[in-house]
């Protein structure tokens, strides 16, 4: 499975994956949304800034997956502090994540630049900073 998957370009997520600064994605909410449940060991993920430029910009393998059980606000900050140093988040990023009930770490590897590109996002009238793609080529607009 492919997903396309927006980074926080503030924090200069990309940057930090690429420069291998980072190894891990984050994302967290009240409940069981997008990713949970929804990516698994070697899926791709297709990297985005969430910029405005809408380019995908680099892949990576998912090599290791944590869908948290419902948590407290303790257990959550505890869970983000135990993988920070994978995380490497900034404290807008901590202060954003930590705290949510549900996580989902995304462990990644492999991590590439690739030739920029823009995907069709017509199918996904709900945009939300996580899309499961199927197959990324049904959805690549390339020149």
């Amino acid at each position: 499975m492919d997903h396309v998957v927006y980074l926080d370009a503030k924090a200069r997520e990309l940057i930090k994956l690429l420069e291998e600064k980072k190894s891990m994605l984050i994302r967290g909410a009240a409940g069981r949304k997008l990713p949970y449940g929804r990516v698994k060991s070697g899926d791709t993920l297709y990297l985005v800034e969430n910029d405005g430029s809408g380019l995908i910009k680099a892949r990576a393998v998912v090599n290791f997956i944590l869908n948290s059980e419902k948590m407290d606000q303790d257990e959550s900050r505890d869970l983000v502090d135990q993988y920070q140093n994978r995380l490497s988040l900034t404290s807008a990023q901590i202060k954003r994540w930590a705290g949510k009930r549900y996580l989902v770490l995304i462990g990644i590897s492999g991590i590439q630049s690739v030739d920029p590109f823009h995907f069709d996002k017509s199918e996904y009238g709900n945009m939300d900073d996580w899309l499961p793609v199927g197959d990324i080529e049904n959805v690549a607009l390339r020149s």
